[in-house]
């Protein structure tokens, strides 16, 4: 165990050093970021305008939801990694993986994990450059539960991200191109997965159908817990459905790779 714990944090420097060399494309991209804030203030402050409350929450409180959901964002969303499982996969560049002793899964996690903590990072630079000026928009609950919860949250999230990512890459072995999976994927995970808007302003129907689905869990769920928008009971509730969702994930992933694996030819890498 202490061995595989070496070898993964040997993967994890190099995956930091890689990411590294684009430091300044995460940064540029998260000052970039900021501008699709204020296209989020001025869409709700006008959809607030006459009101106190959309949806039982204030604008301050939804102005919060949409800051931590775009610094979630940077720290666990899955951007490409589906695309370069897919590169990897048509290039041959995976048979190096066959024959060494190395999960593949576990491989491409902890480069994933490198990369989300380097742009996670850079983000923080310009997310503080524009604090000073959006602090009185925010509201932050006060309960100290939230940031422990919370943060099981997000690891969680980010098994599901990354799985949910490894699943479509996988499908390499059956198809050549996966664009049309992943870009139908995305369109999910936004509407379901409250990226566009949160999910507790839809119908009833819906709120309780995503409940189930692993998309509410991916973003919605630990920037719910954050900004106060779920109490404690139905954090510790959804903690037990993520991890449900990780467990058939990991059991999918699992099922895809051995099959794949029977229809791939090794040539190349």
């Amino acid at each position: 165990m202490l061995t595989a714990f070496h070898k993964y944090r040997h993967v994890f420097i190099v995956g930091l050093q890689g990411n590294l060399v684009y430091r300044w494309n995460f940064a540029i991209r998260g000052f970039f970021s900021l501008f699709h804030l204020i296209v989020v203030f001025i869409l709700w402050g006008a959809a607030f305008a006459g009101k106190t409350t959309i949806g039982g929450f204030d604008l301050a409180q939804t102005m919060t939801y949409f800051v931590v959901l775009l610094m979630m964002q940077f720290f666990i969303g899955a951007f490409n990694e589906d695309y370069q499982i897919s590169e990897e996969i048509r290039n041959g560049l995976i048979n190096q993986f066959l024959l060494k002793p190395i999960n593949y899964f576990l491989y491409r996690f902890t480069i994933y994990g490198a990369a989300r903590f380097v742009s996670g990072l850079l983000f923080l630079i310009p997310l503080a450059v524009a604090y000073p000026f959006i602090d009185q928009h925010l509201s932050f609950p006060p309960e100290l539960w939230r940031l422990g919860v919370g943060l099981v949250a997000m690891v969680l999230s980010a098994l599901i991200q990354f799985s949910i990512a490894f699943c479509f890459g996988l499908l390499t072995f059956w198809f050549l191109e996966i664009q049309g999976f992943v870009i139908l994927s995305f369109a999910i995970e936004s509407l379901l997965g409250g990226q566009m808007f949160p999910l507790d302003l839809m119908p009833e129907w819906v709120f309780r159908l995503a409940q189930y689905l692993p998309f509410y869990y991916q973003m919605y769920f630990p920037v719910a817990i954050f900004t106060g928008r779920i109490d404690q009971a139905l954090a510790v509730q959804g903690l037990g459905m993520q991890a449900i969702w990780v467990v058939l994930l990991l059991a999918f992933n699992h099922f895809l790779w051995t099959r794949g694996l029977r229809r791939h030819t090794a040539v190349g890498g």
